[in-house]
């Protein structure tokens, strides 16, 4: 499924205010995909040490079933799209909230390690195809007029759900007498963590009866009048309802649907798709997604009691809030490379620094301890880390995948660079515990050599796109 920009004489249109609340609840139900997304991308975090006692695993298999979920999200990617093209929008939203619905159920309650791994796959198909559908029919759905501010409601919506991931899965530790298997109402802490998700997923699919078809869709299935009513309800009646069904028709007749071989040049993949996949992978192997799926059991195992661990969790979700917001705001004032390269020096200084709080980690099994200076130096680190990601390379990396094709590769470029960050976090994912066991201080300073890596890499591979129209990508 590929979106193409509207016509330059669409740009000044811009919708009525009676009908831009309307747009504006479309746009946050469709937006609730991202919600979920970051939810239950960073609710396990709450569970791992949990699920370790009760199932009694080792570092390895524990490892295996956190990051099962993400070999779901690479299959819910990758078939997203053209699901959507064959039965709509709108059915894909709600077969994401049902897998959504099933996962946190079945993590809730698994009968043995295996069957959870199962349930996190299919939450992790539901992810996929929620990173896919929601920016796609916000961008079909929006007027051209609103639309970047529309298409950020993606973003927020997955950086907040991961805050309120943490925020509920403090507040169950702490109902369970910060007990991580404490009992509450016949089960334990973790199951409550995990099987919490069902409600917002319930509100996601009621919520997609509840938002019409994208236009788009409804044109290219022959229903023309449904799409006129649609494109009225968000455009306002006043536009030229003609024009507008005509223009897009004109654009799915002439748009190139591009293919893996249209990447390819006479010595392999062509450089530009190296350079979207060398961003992706950077993004994943600083390690951010440690503290997102990892950052309780990683405080637990310097000697951080379980609430404590649990509320620093929470407090670095926000910090990713604040630099999601600082980067939004920040991203076409001063540029995408400039953001990117404070960001990385910026990880660099403060993964450095946890590395050497990490490396005065004394002590095993349930008797492990930090100096108290040191301890407060990782803590301090350790948000800093998550406020430079998310201000530079969190939000940065998707808008250059987003601008720095040619229209000719566009979609089949951001498929493979999309495939490629997936792989990259499944690396990290896995590795983490066996690499913690072996010395979590030098973990670290392997997230910090790619974080100092990735300078040389923008400043030498990665184009400027600020301020170019799409069709400049040459």
């Amino acid at each position: 499924m590929t979106t193409t920009a509207q016509p330059p004489q669409t740009e000044g249109r811009k919708a009525r205010p009676e009908h831009l609340g309307h747009v504006i609840f479309i746009t946050a139900a469709a937006a609730m995909g991202g919600f979920l997304f970051g939810y239950d991308s960073s609710v396990i975090n709450g569970a791992v040490e949990a699920i370790r006692g009760r199932f009694g695993v080792g570092s390895e298999a524990l490892a295996q079933v956190i990051a099962a979920a993400l070999i779901g999200c690479a299959a819910g990617a990758a078939t997203a799209g053209r699901l959507a093209d064959r039965i709509g929008r709108i059915r894909v939203m709600q077969i994401a909230a049902v897998l959504f619905t099933v996962s946190a159920i079945g993590s809730a309650v698994p009968f043995a390690l295996w069957d959870l791994a199962m349930w996190r796959v299919f939450g992790g198909v539901a992810i996929g195809m929620a990173s896919v559908i929601g920016p796609a029919y916000i961008a079909e759905v929006a007027p051209p007029a609103y639309r970047g501010r529309l298409a950020s409601f993606q973003q927020a919506a997955i950086v907040i759900g991961i805050a309120v991931s943490q925020l509920v899965n403090w507040g169950v530790l702490n109902a369970a007498d910060g007990e991580q298997r404490g009992e509450l109402a016949g089960f334990e802490a973790w199951q409550w963590m995990l099987g919490v998700m069902v409600i917002p997923a319930v509100l996601y699919g009621v919520l997609s009866f509840a938002i019409p078809e994208s236009p788009r869709f409804l044109i290219s299935a022959g229903r023309t009048e449904e799409a006129r009513k649609v494109l009225a309800e968000v455009e306002g009646k006043s536009v030229d309802l003609d024009t507008r069904v005509a223009e897009i028709e004109t654009a799915m007749r002439t748009e190139h649907k591009s293919t893996f071989k249209d990447l390819l040049g006479r010595r392999g993949l062509l450089p530009i798709v190296w350079i979207g996949i060398g961003l992706s992978v950077f993004q994943q192997l600083v390690g951010i997604n440690v503290i997102f799926y990892y950052s309780s059991s990683l405080w637990q195992s310097v000697g951080i009691d379980p609430s404590s661990s649990f509320f620093y969790s929470f407090t670095t979700s926000i910090i990713n809030i604040i630099g999601t917001v600082i980067a939004m705001v920040f991203v076409d004032r001063i540029g995408r490379k400039p953001l990117a390269l404070i960001g990385s020096g910026g990880m660099a200084l403060s993964l450095s620094t946890a590395a050497w709080a990490f490396s005065y980690k004394t002590g095993s099994g349930t008797d492990i301890s930090m100096p108290d200076l040191q301890g407060t130096v990782a803590l301090v680190a350790a948000h800093a880390f998550v406020l430079f990601f998310a201000l530079s390379w969190g939000v940065v990396v998707w808008v250059l995948l987003g601008e720095m094709f040619p229209n000719r590769i566009r979609a089949a470029a951001l498929g493979v660079a999309a495939s490629a960050q997936w792989v990259a976090n499944w690396l990290i994912t896995v590795s983490f515990p066996s690499l913690s066991d072996w010395n979590l201080s030098g973990a670290y300073v392997i997230y910090t050599v790619f974080a100092l890596l990735s300078v040389p890499f923008i400043l030498k591979w990665v184009p400027e796109t600020k301020g170019k129209a799409l069709e400049e990508m040459g």
